[in-house]
């Protein structure tokens, strides 16, 4: 057989049928040369590992303790042969043309491309339908990619692959160090992957945004007194965001109960429905549908209260000196 010149690398843990669904997808993907499958498992305990090998991928289980994303697909990259990695999560199904069409954006400086994720049911419910825009990018040359993206080999190597301490945001911290070491990231427009979420609990909607927090603090204390910083504007401005926000419902509840009067609490959701309008206007280019898009709205205001709580999270634990594991917010298939 030809040496491979295409590794796709796998990640999972616990994802069931979603994971032969996964790997089925890459089967039927147009090649445009030998592929090899790999699939890295983080401690499953529902067989993945045999499913996976039974569909011909070639599988990696990770030590007890190995779980978290990063782990996982540097332990795939690093046991690949080919020039060329594409990045899966095990929740995904990859679009056929994806891997055809995006090889030939690589240019001599290139180190990324990746594609549009959609979620496969935003219909299932109101999470999937707002956090399938969270994946809406315009085309072009980006500062970072998500989990599923296609790379050159050499540009992993050359910055050492994925930070295993991050437990989220371990994908934009090594493209922040690949982008300073002189690669760029392109983000194209044509479908990549589709995504299954399957979010249908606010405690799972909690728990996402928390990680999301945890990771801002995280990484941009890292880069903080660097040259080129990276995700510190963005943690700043959540605190500024969740403090005010507290603030406003906080000084509504008191002033309507020392008034004995539902006027203040109504100004202060008068004020975060405005927020959520305002918001709506402005990402009219990610959804045609008016309702989708104040829905957005909405989430994109009030997660900043549990990105703070994770931000706060993160903080408690480095004074700890403590190190958290995964933070996962996705129930185990049946």
């Amino acid at each position: 057989m030809n040496s491979p010149g295409l590794s796709v690398v796998v990640i999972g843990r616990n994802e069931g049928a979603r994971l032969e669904r996964c790997l089925r997808s890459i089967g039927a993907m147009e090649k445009p040369c030998e592929v090899e499958v790999i699939y890295v498992d983080s401690a499953s305990m529902d067989g993945s590992p045999e499913r996976a090998a039974g569909l011909g991928a070639r599988t990696i289980e990770l030590p007890p303790g190995g779980t978290t994303a990063a782990l996982g697909r540097n332990a795939g990259w690093r046991a690949a042969t080919a020039p060329f990695i594409l990045f899966l999560d095990g929740d995904t199904i990859l679009h056929p043309r994806f891997v055809v069409e995006s090889l030939r954006d690589f240019t001599a400086d290139t180190a990324i491309v990746w594609g549009h994720r959609r979620e496969i049911h935003p219909e299932v419910s109101a999470f999937n339908r707002v956090l399938d825009l969270d994946w809406v990018y315009p085309p072009g040359i980006t500062e970072f990619c998500g989990g599923d993206a296609l790379m050159r080999r050499d540009a992993l190597a050359e910055v050492n692959g994925f930070d295993e301490s991050l437990i989220a945001g371990e994908e934009p911290e090594m493209c922040r160090r690949m982008r300073a070491k002189g690669w760029t990231i392109l983000h194209v427009d044509r479908p990549m992957t589709g995504h299954d979420l399957a979010m249908t609990a606010w405690t799972q909607y909690w728990k996402r945004a928390t990680r999301a927090g945890y990771a801002y603090a995280q990484v941009s204390e890292r880069f903080r007194n660097s040259g080129l910083p990276f995700w510190e504007e963005d943690a700043r401005r959540n605190r500024i965001r969740a403090l005010a926000l507290s603030a406003v419902f906080a000084c509504g509840i008191a002033l309507s109960a020392a008034t004995f009067s539902i006027w203040p609490f109504a100004l202060a959701v008068l004020l975060f429905a405005a927020l959520a309008f305002r918001t709506a206007s402005r990402i009219r280019w990610k959804s045609p549908s008016f309702v989708t898009r104040i829905l957005y709205g909405l989430h994109s205001h009030l997660q900043q209260i549990p990105i703070f709580l994770g931000q706060l999270q993160y903080a408690r634990d480095r004074r700890a000196g403590r190190t958290r594991g995964l933070i996962e917010y996705k129930e185990t298939p049946q």
